[in-house]
Formats: C-alpha cells, sequence, structure tokens
C-alpha cells in the first residue's frame, strides 16, 4: 500500500510485504473485525449504549474475561508469535528521528538500537545519562568497522518529576526538528510493593506509565506535527483487560477502592488507552499524527526488579512461556515502523471507532477490553488527566493553533 513514509525514505513498497505480510489488511476493510465483544453479538455501539457512567468497578464476568486474556497471553504469545522474525525486520529509517523513553534497559534498549541500525536518528530520553553514552559506545564498538557510525543522542528524562517532562519537551521543541516517532516505552510494575506517591503527590504507576507519558506526547505535538506523518505509540499491556479507572480516585487513595500495586500498574494501562482514544479523536486528520498503543506482551525485563524475588524465580524458571525483550520489542517497532499504520489508524477514525488502533505482541491489530470502549469515562479520564497534569481543557485546540501554553508544573526562571 502506498503510504507517505514511504516517499521520506521510511519505506520503500518492496520492503513493505516483506515486513508487515498483510498483517493489517485483514482489517483495513472492516473495523468490527477487533470488536473486543466478538465473541458475543454486541458491537461497538452497543457497547459503548450500555456504557455506565456510575460503575463502580468491573462486572464479574468483564474480571473472568480479563483474566482468561491475561492467562492465554502467557500460555499461547510464543505459539501465536511464532510467525514473527526475531528480530524483526525494519526498512531503511534514514531520516526519521525517533524519541524512546526508558531506553538504557529491557524493551527501550532494544527498540533504540535497533532503530538506530536501521538508520533512524534516535534520541533515548533517560534518567541515567552516563549509562546511556556507555551503552551507545558499546553498541558501535560491536559494529563492524565499515559500518556508518549510529545516530543517537541523550537527552535526560526523569518521569517521576512532571517538572522534568515539561522541561525535556521545551528543549526539544526549541530545536524546531522535525519528530517522526516518539515511544512511550518506559513503565514500572512494583508488584506487591506498599503504595508510594511522587513528589509531585501522584501515586507512582499513574505518573510514570499514565501521566508523564501524557504530559510528553501533548506537549511534543508541535515538533510531531513538523514530522508528519508522524506516530505517537505509548507501550500498553494485556493488563488492562483487568483494569478499571474511577476518575474520581484514579491515584487510589481516597479509600473507596483498596490499594494494591496490580490495581495500580492495570488502571494506569487502561487510563493510557482511554487518554490514547481520546487524543486519537481530537487530532484533525490534517495534523498528520496516528497514536495508537501496542503491547510487547509477557516480558522477562527490568520490570521484574521491581517483583518479589520468588517471582524473579519463576520468569526465570519458565522462559519457554516468557518473551526476552528483542521479542518484546517487535510490536512497538512495528507501530513505528509499518508504513500501514498511519492508514489503519485513519480508517478507524473514520469510522469513528471509539477506541485508538492497538496492535499486539504478534504485530496484529489487537481485542481491547471491554470497558476500554466505554466513552463516558474515557472523556472523564481525559478531563481529570488534564486536571492533574496542569493544563487546559483546550489544550489540543491551543497547541494546534501554536498558541503559548503554560503548565503547573514548568519551571519559572
Amino acid at each position: 500500500m502506498a503510504d507517505t513514509l514511504i516517499d521520506e525514505g521510511m519505506a520503500d513498497p518492496s520492503i513493505d510485504e516483506s515486513m508487515t505480510d498483510s498483517l493489517l489488511e485483514e482489517t483495513m476493510m472492516d473495523p468490527m473485525a477487533i470488536d473486543p465483544a466478538a465473541s458475543s453479538t454486541s458491537t461497538a455501539a452497543e457497547l459503548m449504549s450500555f456504557s455506565d457512567g456510575n460503575k463502580q468497578g468491573l462486572g464479574w464476568s468483564e474480571w473472568f474475561r480479563g483474566w482468561y486474556n491475561v492467562i492465554a497471553e502467557f500460555f499461547f504469545q510464543r505459539i501465536v508469535a511464532s510467525h514473527l522474525e526475531n528480530p524483526l525486520p525494519l526498512p531503511p529509517l534514514n531520516g526519521v528521528t525517533c524519541i524512546v523513553t526508558g531506553s538504557t534497559s529491557g524493551i527501550g534498549l532494544q527498540i533504540a538500537r535497533q532503530l538506530a541500525e536501521a538508520g533512524s536518528h534516535v534520541v533515548m530520553a533517560v534518567r541515567n545519562t552516563r549509562l546511556a553514552h556507555e551503552l551507545i559506545h558499546k553498541w558501535e564498538s560491536e559494529r563492524c568497522d565499515h559500518s556508518p557510525l549510529l545516530e543517537i543522542e541523550v537527552m535526560e528524562l526523569d518521569l517521576l518529576y512532571l517538572e522534568s517532562v515539561v522541561r525535556f519537551a521545551k528543549n526539544w521543541n526549541a530545536l524546531s526538528k522535525p519528530l517522526h516517532v516518539l515511544i512511550n516505552n518506559a513503565g514500572i510494575f512494583s508488584l506487591r510493593e506498599p503504595q508510594k506517591f511522587s513528589k509531585d503527590g501522584y501515586e507512582t504507576h499513574l505518573q510514570v506509565n499514565h501521566l508523564a507519558p501524557t504530559l510528553l506526547s501533548i506537549l511534543l505535538i508541535p515538533s510531531l506535527i513538523r514530522g508528519s506523518p508522524s506516530r505517537i505509540v505509548n507501550m500498553n499491556s494485556i493488563m488492562h483487560f483487568v483494569g478499571f479507572v474511577d476518575s474520581e480516585d484514579m491515584n487510589l487513595n481516597s479509600g473507596k477502592t483498596k490499594y494494591t500495586s496490580l490495581a495500580g500498574y492495570a488502571n494506569s494501562k487502561l487510563a493510557q488507552l482511554k487518554f490514547s482514544s481520546i487524543l486519537q479523536k481530537k487530532l484533525p486528520s490534517e495534523a498528520g499524527i496516528s497514536v495508537l498503543c501496542a503491547s510487547p506482551g509477557i516480558v522477562d525485563t527490568n520490570v521484574a526488579r521491581d517483583l518479589p524475588r520468588i517471582i524473579q524465580t519463576a520468569y526465570h524458571l519458565i522462559p519457554y512461556f516468557i518473551f526476552n525483550a528483542i521479542e518484546g520489542s517487535r510490536s512497538a517497532l512495528f507501530s513505528a515502523a509499518d508504513p500501514q499504520v498511519p492508514e489503519y489508524c485513519g480508517m478507524l477514525k473514520t469510522n469513528e471507532w471509539p477506541v485508538c488502533a492497538f496492535i499486539s505482541h504478534e504485530c496484529r491489530p489487537m481485542n481491547v477490553s471491554e470497558e476500554a470502549f466505554n466513552l463516558e469515562t474515557s472523556r472523564r479520564v481525559w478531563d481529570k488527566t488534564l486536571e492533574l497534569i496542569g493544563l487546559p481543557a483546550d489544550i489540543v485546540e491551543k497547541v494546534l493553533e501554536d498558541e503559548e501554553v503554560e503548565c503547573r508544573y514548568e519551571t519559572k526562571h
């Protein structure tokens, strides 16, 4: 399929077919093919009509189906993704600029390295800049003598401080450079840990997995427009199926819901998906920005460093079922580089699909949870998220009109 990114050197038609293997074509003409209620007779419209604005949590049937999806992915992900090459072949990405958060370990490291080796200009947005520079030196030393130097730069970004996010975005936008792909990869899952809050006052899963990448995405819209057609790729999770977001208790500190780290993680991923869906709707087609989420599968990465030792041991005892970081990076790389993705996202937008594109660990459009279809709660999550990150309700309109926007987390000099 033709795509404007092909004309910019991101890919060529000969690579298109071998890379995608027509994975998106099966749903290009029929968005209902990715209906999360496909197992029933419900349509997306019916799901939305049954949305309950006063819903207090997942029903038993939703909870059961959610965990069924999580368990099924764990046991069968390697089988259903067996058609994919490892590492995933990428088209030439010369002239394409990508920002990758959390790129000094795990999936993010593999994403950054593979994008750079494909010719992309990669910006490693990380807390530990020294480690990032050491990694770049290591990657260069492992390449053959005649290979061109990797085009990688390092910028400091700490998602636990929203001030750091604002500073990063302002510094990048000030360069007036185009941004073609933003990959919000960094995330945490502190299983069975007590509830923790950032210095900004937010539960850490909520801030790192949702609020900070959301703030970064919105503030970088000017650069994404300069790089149009461009993409925002949010690393999500199958765990969103067991999440539920109460817009009045996103911090999980009101006492209405008992906090668990599992709830904190799953809810943050669902919040990210809901916000992304509304953002995709609010961005006009002429902006040329595709918003999508991608699930890496269940992966043995440094996210496991926060798990209890017995859980970490179990991770290493069952390697067959769990992806390594290279395998886990494939859905994000596919979302960032496949030339059909913008067309697919545009089709969903044209058909007023209630959720944004969601790419699975097998690099195919994936069913999302029924709760993700609840547009009423998605709009509430949108409004509350903007309030929490200190941006006005009409932020997208202001950014598109190139108006000056102030965030309360911006440092005043």
